[in-house]
């Protein structure tokens, strides 16, 4: 034999399970404590029967920009402040006791912070009790005719039941009866726990509907506490108390550390169908509704509390209270239990009551408080991973692994999540200010629970034995004790004796006096003889009613066998629709996952679709606002290109203009130089003259053609344009002769209008730049300002502005905008405009630079002709707007260079 399989554990195949594809939400339920006291402030709002508005209290500011936010979560149902026991019962937990009696499986949680009242939601108050004592008054008020006798549902500590017949089930008791050391649990006719008292009252009382009365039913319950994620059984009567070490004979510690020794901690298992359990956990049976909770009370006492500064009684563990309810058929009889492990039917229903999420901060916690905060802060933690797992897993067809083994909470009830029964939780808040942070993790955290969905439990197989016989074999046996009492027989004789004593005639009376009486033997014989053959009679009548019965009989076992035939062909055609079926299921399941596959890739289709419109939308706006820019930018250049076409227009037409006036200036020039010419060489013609023929007379004058005459100034005034005025410096002689009598007149420079006679306010802003030309505007016996003041308009009589700005060729030109200063009849002074003068800069466009006269002057002293090209005649520029001119000083005037006179 191999020695490694010798030890090894054989794979277990999966349970198989009915499948059911129909699926409902874990059902969530909320409900609000009443205020401690009316002065409180109050944060949460019931607005509807299904919706209850948290308000966010003053001082608490949930957003960054400091305004108060206001949500509103919906449930299953709401239960307000003024809601009874009895109808939170009826809502939530009736359901589940209900299932409970068929056979199904459920759990039911409180849930909520420390202090908002889940202890009196599952347990209650003497008066009104909680939603676990009414369950199990519900049970035992549906069961109670249906039960069987104690010991005959045994368990097997493998989370399974066996049954046992009547015998040895009165010889289980009989055994437990003689060891039982312990007094038994009271009864409901003896003396209850003052605590837990009258806890239902009488009109409350409930009763489920749908009871099989062909069936037999036993109630086990057990109580556990997970404390610290350890398991402890709180019924066990050797249960250590995990605060308190342990003290020897002497009154000594037991370890000298005086370390706390924590009691034995249970451990979970997983039994033949999957279903997780506690190993070792005591199961008490019970046969009433008090004895249950007499049961529940003495583990209550062991649970551990400690008192806290949000809640006196704190519960520092969770509770979990199983209860079991075993049923099984009856025979054909209807008389006993069906001795079939198989048909065993348990059902199991598990009231949680967690302990309450805290802050340590606000419970003032220090040492063992502060482990026990947070392992119960870290188990509830665990709980809502596992749910967000869940629901991510049902929402987004992903398959993710929950956590189910990181705490021994889910670890317990992973089974109630993956569809063995209906799971319902109970949300209990306080409405004060002070939990309102807790609440709103709470809400959200029930909000994601009501997300969930579990599998519905499918329902139990019944059995094939004909219904009503516990009715049938009660009301036989009713009407054979009431013959037999009306016989004077026995109880206990069979009904064939019955029958005959109701039949056989009564026996003459059998005293014999004398021996040779002939009487009496004759008559008793003859009685004998009678009622044998009434017997006779009897038994044939027994024997025909026996053969009809068998012939009944027999025709009944032909039909029921072509009945099973047809049953079974049926059954035949049912697994075959039922595979077709779960064919078909399985390909809706996958088309479904697929179906969910392409709704999630349509999904991100979708967003990408909307980032790609969006950039889309972007881009185009983008090339509409490049477009447009463009389209100014076309216009602009269309607009500088005309503007240019205008300027080069105008440019040409000027020095068009421009050249014509130098030609005829320098036709002027040469007329003049030629008169010069003519006239020294007449004088020089006389002079010689005179000098060949002294004393002779002079001869007639020569008829020479006449020379043209020097045009005056006012003429060339007159020629020129009215607005433009262009003095010119007198040009000097190159050379000089002594002997010339007749020397041509030098006219006088007209000066400019800025140096009048008068005093002169000059008028310089600070923005103004220098230009650094050569020729600059001069103002004689000015008040040169940068600001203009009324002092100094009072001490002068004329004004003068000077005014900086770009032309369009990008030169700056200077205009000089002159007034007079004249009185106002209030004393004051006012400035009356009357004239504009514009300098600008120009580049002269002169075939080669010239010298002046005085650089490059011959040796003989005659005269250039480029004198009129010196410094002061290239770089004048100016421009003269008189009086009444229509033009003003937003035109643009381009000056001119000044002529020489000849």
């Amino acid at each position: 034999m191999n020695r490694q399989a010798k030890f090894k554990t054989p794979r277990r195949g999966p349970a198989k399970k009915a499948l059911n594809n129909q699926k409902d939400p874990v059902g969530v339920y909320c409900r609000v404590r009443p205020l401690g006291a009316e002065e409180e402030e109050c944060c949460i709002e019931v607005i509807s029967s299904s919706t209850i508005q948290l308000h966010t209290p003053e001082g608490f500011k949930v957003n960054r920009n400091g305004e108060f936010k206001e949500t509103q979560y919906t449930f299953k149902k709401v239960f307000g402040v003024s809601v009874s026991q009895m109808e939170l019962f009826e809502h939530v937990a009736k359901p589940l006791v209900d299932d409970l009696i068929h056979g199904k499986n459920g759990l039911l949680f409180t849930y909520g912070v420390t202090g908002s009242g889940k202890t009196f939601t599952m347990t209650g108050t003497p008066g009104q009790g909680g939603l676990l004592p009414r369950s199990l008054d519900m049970i035992f008020n549906s069961i109670g005719p249906y039960q069987a006798k104690r010991y005959v549902f045994k368990t097997d500590d493998k989370n399974g039941m066996d049954i046992q017949c009547e015998v040895d089930a009165l010889l289980e008791r009989q055994r437990r009866d003689n060891n039982l050391i312990i007094p038994k649990t009271p009864s409901s006719r003896q003396k209850t726990d003052p605590d837990i008292a009258d806890m239902i009252k009488s009109e409350e009382a409930t009763k489920g509907d749908g009871v099989d009365e062909d069936g037999s039913y036993s109630v086990f319950v057990s109580y556990i506490e997970i404390y610290n994620n350890y398991i402890y059984d709180l019924l066990e009567e050797t249960q250590e108390d995990a605060i308190k070490p342990k003290w020897n004979g002497g009154g000594t510690p037991v370890r000298q550390n005086t370390e706390f020794i924590p009691p034995q901690s249970k451990i979970l298992r997983e039994d033949q169908n999957h279903n997780m359990y506690v190993a070792g956990c005591m199961e008490v049976e019970v046969k009433s509704a008090e004895e249950a909770f007499q049961v529940f009370w003495r583990g209550q006492k062991k649970r551990k509390v400690a008192n806290t500064r949000l809640n006196r009684e704190s519960s520092r563990s969770h509770s979990v209270f199983i209860i079991k309810l075993a049923q099984a058929p009856l025979d054909a009889d209807g008389d006993n239990v069906l001795q079939d492990k198989n048909q065993v039917s348990v059902g199991q229903l598990c009231l949680v009551d967690l302990a309450g999420s805290e802050r340590t901060g606000r419970t003032g916690a220090e040492g063992t408080r502060i482990r026990e905060a947070g392992n119960i802060n870290q188990s509830l933690l665990n709980l809502r991973t596992c749910i967000e797992i869940l629901r991510e897993n049902q929402m987004c067809g992903t398959n993710r692994m929950v956590p189910y083994r990181d705490s021994k909470v889910t670890h317990l009830f992973k089974n109630y999540f993956d569809g063995e029964g209906k799971v319902r939780m109970v949300v209990c808040v306080n409405p004060k200010a002070d939990d309102y942070e807790e609440t709103l993790l709470v809400m959200r955290f029930a909000e994601m629970t009501q997300e969930v969905e579990v599998a519905r439990p499918v329902d139990r197989p019944i059995c094939g034995f004909t219904p009503g016989r516990r009715h049938r074999n009660q009301a036989f046996k009713e009407e054979l004790s009431r013959k037999l009492e009306e016989c004077g027989g026995p109880t206990d004789r069979d009904v064939s004796s019955a029958r005959g004593c109701l039949s056989l005639p009564p026996l003459p009376s059998s005293e014999v006096t004398d021996a040779h009486d002939d009487i009496t033997l004759p008559r008793l014989i003859e009685a004998l003889q009678d009622r044998q053959r009434i017997r006779r009679m009897l038994m044939q009548d027994y024997s025909e009613s026996a053969t009809k019965l068998k012939s009944v009989l027999q025709k009944v076992d032909s039909n029921l066998v072509s009945n099973e035939n047809f049953i079974h062909e049926q059954n035949g055609k049912l697994a075959e629709k039922d595979r077709v079926i779960q064919d078909n299921k399985v390909e809706i399941e996958r088309l479904e996952k697929r179906a969910r596959m392409q709704e999630h890739k349509i999904d991100i289709l979708q967003k990408t679709t909307k980032i790609y419109e969006d950039d889309k939308r972007s881009l185009q706006q983008e090339l509409e606002t490049r477009e447009q820019r463009l389209q100014r930018e076309l216009s602009e250049k269309r607009r500088m290109e005309n503007r240019m076409h205008g300027v080069v227009s105008d440019t040409q037409h000027k020095w068009e203009k421009e050249c014509e006036r130098r030609v005829n200036a320098v036709q002027l020039e040469m007329q003049n130089k030629l008169w010069v010419k003519d006239e020294k060489f007449k004088q020089l013609k006389a002079i010689v003259a005179e000098g060949k023929t002294p004393g002779r007379p002079d001869p007639p004058p020569r008829q020479t053609q006449p020379q043209p005459k020097r045009p005056s100034r006012e003429e060339r005034q007159r020629d020129e344009p009215q607005h433009q005025h262009q003095p010119q410096p007198a040009k000097r002689s190159a050379s000089p002769s002594p002997i010339s009598t007749t020397t041509p007149v030098r006219p006088l420079h007209r000066r400019s209008h800025s140096a009048g006679g008068g005093k002169w306010v000059d008028h310089k802003p600070p923005s103004n730049l220098d230009l650094g030309t050569v020729l600059q505007p001069v103002i004689p016996n000015a008040i040169q300002v940068s600001h203009p003041s009324e002092k100094a308009l009072s001490k002068c009589d004329r004004y003068v502005l000077t005014h900086q700005e770009v032309a369009s060729d990008g030169e700056i030109q200077t205009k000089l905008i002159k007034g007079e200063v004249m009185k106002t009849r209030g004393g004051g002074q006012a400035v009356q405009f009357t004239d504009i003068e514009t300098l600008r800069q120009e580049l002269t466009t002169a075939v080669g630079r010239k010298r002046k006269s005085s650089e490059g002057a011959p040796r003989n002293g005659g005269e250039t002709d480029g004198a009129w090209t010196d410094v002061e005649t290239r770089c004048s520029v100016a421009l003269e707007n008189r009086a009444g001119s229509n033009m003003g000083p937003g035109y643009e005037h381009h000056g001119i260079t000044k002529r020489r006179k000849p």
